[in-house]
C-alpha cells in the first residue's frame, strides 16, 4: 500500500573489491570443515579490499554508473550510510561527491547505526522527495566488515557498496507505507573508537536480531501493513547467508505460518546469491539482497517485496517495496556479474597481509601500492589527509 504519488528506487548499482578469498582457501589453513562455511554459514567466498580500496572507492564505483545514466543536475542530496567510517568529522560522502563531480548545490551527510543506517537513508530520501518531487537523492551504503584473525566472525567478512537513486515515479521499485520499527538497547555488536575490529557477542546478536524481527513485524501489522502471504520475496539483512533463513523461519513460526523448506527457498533463494560470494557488507547487505533478487528473478512487476533491515545495538525496520512496470529494462545484471567475476582470488598469505595493514599515524606521506583495476583509488595518506584519484 502507498499514500500519494509513487516515490522509490529509480536506479540501483553495486560495486565490490579487487580481491576475493574463497572459503576453501580459508578452510585449508584453519582446519575447519568446509561444510562449516558452505553449509553452516552459507558462505563460499568473501570480497577483500586492495590496499588502495576503501569505502570511498567502492561508493564512487557503485554510484558512477547511476550518475552517468541520469545526470547530476537533479541530485540535491547525497546520504552515505556506513559503519566503517574513515573520519570522525568529515562525511565520507564528500570525497565521493568530489570524485563524481557532483554539483556544489547539494547537501552531503553520513549516517551511522550499525547495519541499519542505509534503510534510514532510504526512508529519509523518500521524505525529501515528497517535499520536492523534482529532486533526486543519491543514497549510498558502503562497508568493509572486518574481524580479528581466527575469530568466529572471520569467515563472515566481506565488502561492497550499493548506490540507489531515489526519486518520484521510480523506474525500479516503489517504496510503500507503512514501516514497522523497533529500537532496543542491546550490546550484541559494537566497536569502540579505539578499536579497528568489532566486538561481537555471537549468540546474543542472533537473539537480538530475532527479537527485533518480532518487534518490527508487530509494529508493521498494527499500522495496517500487508499480510505475510502477500510478499513474493524477503530481503533480509545477511550478516551471513544462513541468518536470512534462520530469521524467516522465526518469522513464519512467530506468525503461526507453516515452516516449509520449499516456502523458505522460494522466499529467500534469489535474494542470497550475491551475499554467498561477497560476504557481509553491513549497511549494503539488504540492498545487495535486492540487487540479487532483481538480477535473478523472472518478472516481478506488481509483486510486493519485503525488506527486513537490522542493525546491532539495535534498530530494525520492516517495510514493503513494489516492483514497477518496465523495471527490467533498467537492471544492471551484466555489470553486477562483471563486478563479481573481475575479482582476483588471493591466497591466505596475501589476505592476512591486507588484513593487518594500517596507515601510520604520524602525519607523514604514505603512498599506497597501485593494486585495484577500478576507476577510483586511495592514492595516499599525506599530512593526515586521504588523497583519492580518479583514473
Amino acid at each position: 500500500m502507498t499514500n500519494g504519488p509513487a516515490i522509490g528506487i529509480h536506479d540501483l548499482s553495486f560495486a565490490t573489491t579487487e580481491f576475493v578469498l574463497p572459503h576453501a582457501e580459508l578452510a585449508r589453513h584453519t582446519g575447519a570443515e568446509l561444510g562449516k562455511y558452505h553449509v553452516g554459514l552459507g558462505q563460499r567466498s568473501m570480497s577483500i579490499p586492495a590496499e588502495d580500496e576503501d569505502i570511498v572507492t567502492m561508493a564512487a564505483s557503485a554510484a558512477a554508473p547511476v550518475v552517468a545514466r541520469w545526470g547530476a543536475d537533479r541530485i540535491r542530496t547525497v546520504v552515505l550510510a556506513t559503519e566503517t567510517s574513515i573520519d570522525q568529522s568529515k562525511a565520507a560522502g564528500i570525497y565521493v561527491h568530489s570524485l563524481l563531480g557532483l554539483p556544489s548545490s547539494a547537501r552531503v551527510v553520513e549516517l551511522k547505526q550499525a547495519c541499519y543506517s542505509a534503510t534510514a537513508a532510504l526512508q529519509f530520501a523518500v521524505g525529501m522527495v515528497h517535499r520536492d518531487r523534482e529532486q533526486f537523492v543519491l543514497v549510498i551504503a558502503t562497508d568493509v566488515s572486518r574481524y580479528e584473525l581466527g575469530s568466529p566472525g572471520e569467515a563472515t567478512q566481506g565488502a561492497a557498496a550499493v548506490a540507489m537513486l531515489v526519486g518520484a515515479d521510480p523506474a525500479l521499485m516503489r517504496i510503500d507505507e507503512p514501516s514497522g520499527l523497533c529500537t532496543l538497547d542491546v550490546m550484541d555488536f559494537w566497536r569502540p573508537n579505539y578499536r579497528s575490529t568489532a566486538l561481537v557477542a555471537g549468540r546474543e546478536s542472533v537473539s537480538a536480531y530475532l527479537q527485533a524481527l518480532e518487534g518490527v513485524w508487530k509494529d508493521y501489522t498494527e499500522r495496517g501493513g500487508r499480510p505475510l502471504e502477500e510478499f513474493r520475496a524477503f530481503c533480509y539483512h545477511q550478516p551471513f547467508t544462513k541468518m536470512a533463513y534462520k530469521a524467516h523461519r522465526h518469522l513464519l513460526s512467530f506468525t503461526g505460518a507453516e515452516v516449509e523448506e520449499e516456502r523458505l527457498s522460494s522466499a529467500l533463494g534469489l535474494t542470497t546469491a550475491y551475499n554467498e560470494v561477497v560476504g557481509n557488507s553491513y549497511t549494503a547487505s539488504v540492498y545487495l539482497a535486492l540487487a540479487s533478487l532483481l538480477d535473478h528473478a523472472d518478472d516481478l512487476t506488481g509483486e510486493a517485496i519485503a525488506f527486513v533491515s537490522y542493525g546491532s545495538g539495535s534498530v530494525a525496520e520492516f517495510f514493503c517495496g513494489t516492483a514497477v512496470p518496465g523495471y527490467r529494462e533498467h537492471l544492471r545484471t551484466a555489470a553486477h556479474r562483471a563486478a563479481l567475476d573481475r575479482r582476483q582470488p588471493i591466497d591466505l598469505t596475501a589476505y592476512r597481509a591486507l588484513h593487518s595493514r594500517t596507515f601510520p599515524v604520524d602525519g607523514g606521506h604514505y603512498p599506497t601500492p597501485s593494486q585495484t583495476t577500478g576507476a577510483y583509488r586511495l592514492a595516499s595518506l599525506s599530512g593526515h589527509k586521504r588523497v583519492y584519484e580518479r583514473r
